[in-house]
């Protein structure tokens, strides 16, 4: 009998038994700890923030929709 496939909701290491309300707090906890650190990250090499800010914008010009 071959094995079942895995889950979605086991993927990427998600504890056993875990709610879709719990996976939902836990992405949730994560991307703001990741807002926290590229914030952290601006403030504190500012000219690579301005840097990578002009580059996207020039990027954003020369994109055709």
């Amino acid at each position: 009998m071959p094995d079942l496939p895995e889950q979605p909701d086991r993927a990427y290491g998600a504890p056993e038994g875990e709610t879709e309300a719990e996976r939902r707090r836990r992405r949730a906890r994560f991307l703001r700890d990741l807002a926290e650190a590229r914030a952290l990250r601006d403030r504190v090499q500012p000219r690579r923030v301005k840097t990578a800010r002009l580059r996207h914008a020039m990027r954003m010009r020369t994109f055709r929709w």
